[in-house]
Parts: structure tokens; sequence; C-alpha cells
């Protein structure tokens, strides 16, 4: 017998939890910083914290991708 496919847009859905967790880091890291008076600095620290945190969460989710 053979394997069922997987889903075409697995990929697609993968890319965009992987964007999504870059900005919602960036925009939770500048809301901190807006909050304490370093927005850019706390911004930029969430868009640098944003791709690991994005690629962790989407091997989690993917794992067999």
């Amino acid at each position: 017998m053979s394997e069922p496919s997987k889903p075409t847009m697995r990929a697609a859905a993968a890319g965009s939890l992987l964007l999504a967790t870059i900005v919602l880091c960036g925009a939770i890291g500048f809301g901190i910083g807006a909050l304490v008076g370093a927005p850019v600095a706390l911004g930029l620290l969430g868009l640098f914290v944003g791709p690991v945190a994005g690629v962790l969460l989407v091997h989690s989710r993917f794992r067999d991708l």
C-alpha cells in the first residue's frame, strides 16, 4: 500500500507561522520597550529573538515536513 500524501499547503503554513512569530516578537519587544523607554532597542531585540523562536515553533509543529 502507498503512504497517504501530506497536505500540499504545509510548507506555506510553516512559512506563515515563522513570519508571524518574527513579527509578534518584534511587536512585543517594541511594546515592552515603549513602557520602559527603549522601544527601538527592545524592538530590535525582539526581531532577533523572533527567528529563533519561530524556527523552534515550526520545528515542533511541523516535525515531519
